[in-house]
């Protein structure tokens, strides 16, 4: 693990050293799990002063907090991006060495540039292009006509449809299937008739898909995730959907065919979206809402069938009352029918 002196870390992050900058760190850990050696990091009050009762020698923390046991911080605007730039210097990702695996199996016309890494047991297709820097870390299957940008990872029993795009710096987890069939199919005579799928899936830069997502091609034209989008674990997008840049999507949401969904999106977990409907840019849309509506822009929903966040709370609030609510309904029809008059 390097070693990195205070000042160092300040200057990463553009933050300021208040004590020794010349102490020298050799790791990072939780406050609870801190050794001499270590910086650690606070998002408050409340947080700092347990690291500052930490065995941590620095403290990267967010605004003027003073140590009062004496050790060194690294003040910054925000701990938990600090955080973000910090951790890689201390934990790198490890580089695997370029070439190709003798287990690789690769077709004579495709283009792999000297630097991609194809680990063991890969499948590359024919006229497939691996680009600069790609990593396939093992068991990846990359169809025909495939294209992986430059600084691509993909993580094991990765599978790529044929003439799947990726832009540079996309990341998929293990397990994941980019470019399988969508769901299409009419009713035929009796019987459900395929709809042949030839469409593409395109990834633009920058995104990354979590394990075990399923992304299905389009049917005609392109299922496309915007730049920048980052994909949780378990996602199913199906054919023909548009996600736009910078969105996020957490684990087991489900979006159906042909829905367009714009930029800096938020979907949270389990949420299911029908198909053909139009999500505008910055929308939040809380956990297991079932969306069946276009959404405007900046709006926040909830609930199932889901609505606007206001209209839907007051709907629980009123929920809420309703056990109350019956009970002196029944009281009071108890009363009518005695003959007793309801108490006023």
């Amino acid at each position: 693990m390097p070693i990195l002196t205070a000042s160092q870390v300040a200057e990463r992050v553009g933050g300021r050293v208040v004590g020794d900058p010349s102490l020298e760190l050799t790791g990072f850990a939780p406050a609870d799990g801190a050794k001499p050696g270590d910086l650690t990091f606070a998002e408050n009050e409340a947080y700092f002063l347990r690291a500052d009762q930490s065995a941590a020698s620095a403290i990267l923390v967010a605004g003027d907090f003073r140590s009062a046991s004496g050790k060194t911080t690294v003040q910054v605007e925000n701990a938990r991006v600090a955080f973000a730039h910090v951790l890689p210097l201390f934990f790198p990702e490890p580089v695997p060495a370029p070439g190709i695996h003798p287990s690789a199996v690769v077709a004579a016309s495709a283009r792999i540039d000297p630097s991609a890494h194809v680990g063991p047991q890969c499948v590359i297709g024919e006229r497939a292009r691996i680009g600069a820097g790609v990593v396939l870390i093992g068991r990846d299957f990359i169809s025909d006509d495939c294209v992986l940008g430059d600084g691509c990872r993909l993580h094991p029993n990765v599978t790529l449809y044929p003439r799947s795009a990726l832009g540079r710096r996309v990341r998929i987890h293990a397990g994941s299937v980019i470019g399988a069939d969508g769901f299409g199919y009419v009713f035929d005579k009796g019987e459900h008739r395929k709809v042949p799928q030839v469409g593409q899936v395109i990834i633009h830069d920058d995104v990354e898909i979590g394990a075990n997502v399923t992304i299905d091609r389009a049917a005609l034209g392109a299922t496309v995730i915007g730049r920048g989008t980052k994909i949780d674990n378990l996602v199913q997008i199906a054919h023909n959907v548009t996600i736009g840049e910078h969105c996020i999507v957490v684990a087991q949401v489900g979006i159906a065919g042909s829905t367009k969904i714009g930029n800096y999106v938020t979907i949270a977990g389990q949420v299911g979206v029908a198909g053909h409907l139009r999500i505008a840019d910055r929308v939040t849309i809380a956990a297991q809402s079932g969306v069946m509506h276009p959404i405007p822009e900046g709006q926040k929903w909830m609930g199932s069938p889901a609505g606007p966040d206001r209209v839907m709370k007051r709907q629980y609030l009123a929920m809420e009352r309703l056990p109350e609510l019956l009970r002196r309904v029944q009281d009071l029809e108890r009363r009518l029918g005695d003959g007793s008059s309801p108490v006023k």
